[in-house]
């Protein structure tokens, strides 16, 4: 398994002045955005044993950060 950090603009790299565009002019945008990366971020320190976690909450934390992901896009694509 990869231990490297999901960041949003690397999952959609031809979607990275929007994103950025987005941050700024966008607030429901930019709470999702800064949601995505608090759960990447945990997800990255338990992957990685800085702050180790069960399988259950690390399942969680999957799941909601690709809800939070599919939003994103469907607001970007939108």
């Amino acid at each position: 398994m990869s231990h490297v950090p999901h960041e949003l603009i690397a999952e959609f790299p031809e979607l990275a002045f929007k994103i950025t565009e987005m941050k700024t002019s966008e607030p429901h945008f930019a709470r999702l955005y800064e949601e995505y990366h608090e759960v990447n971020r945990a997800i990255h320190r338990a992957e990685t044993n800085i702050e180790p976690t069960d399988d259950i909450r690390m399942e969680e934390m999957r799941k909601h950060r690709l809800k939070l992901k599919d939003e994103l896009y469907a607001l970007l694509k939108g």
